[in-house]
């Protein structure tokens, strides 16, 4: 049973859960996989028990390339979680993957969440979340907690061309 202390909390991984302990023992190996059904060939995201789109309960774990483009993002102003108070403001991205982007239909794609981190790893300054919003190039950096355990976050894709103009909610821009 994969357990570990992030940030003050402790996180586990039960051993009945079989598909998110394979998830997160491959993100331990800093290595992406998803699930792929055997029947439709689509890689979903959530891990689960049966493929969202055709209900087979057959699969394969597939190595998937984590960048993306920023689809959806949350920013915290005020954490609840008394470990996240001192990284506010933080942001949660709801990331889109290149991998089988448009399908299964054009309105889905595989999106992955998490938070935005420096490439080492660590919770984004201000200064970063700033520079984030929709339409941002990410890629996945992964922040060890255990040994079997680690935590898929989100940083800027230095090696990607960031678009010239990113969508951000206007009180965010305007300083509001």
């Amino acid at each position: 049973m994969p357990q570990g202390e992030y940030l003050g909390m402790t996180l586990t991984v039960l051993d009945l859960d079989n598909e998110n302990k394979a998830y997160f023992q491959h993100c331990a190996e800093h290595n992406f996989h998803l699930q792929r059904c055997t029947n439709c060939d689509l890689v979903r995201y959530p891990p689960g028990t049966a493929c969202p789109w055709c209900s087979n309960r057959e699969f394969t774990w597939t190595p998937v390339e984590a960048r993306g483009e920023v689809h959806s993002y949350g920013e915290v102003h005020h954490a609840i979680q008394p470990a996240m108070r001192e990284r506010s403001p933080y942001m949660v991205l709801l990331v889109q993957l290149d991998t089988q982007a448009g399908h299964p239909t054009e309105h889905e794609a595989l999106r992955v969440v998490g938070n935005l981190v420096t490439p080492d790893g660590e919770f984004a300054p201000p200064e970063l979340v700033r520079q984030v919003g929709i339409g941002s190039r990410m890629r996945m950096v992964f922040k060890d907690v255990a040994p079997g355990l680690a935590i898929p976050h989100w940083t800027l894709d230095e090696e990607a061309e960031q678009p010239e103009a990113i969508w951000r909610y206007p009180q965010e821009v305007d300083g509001v």
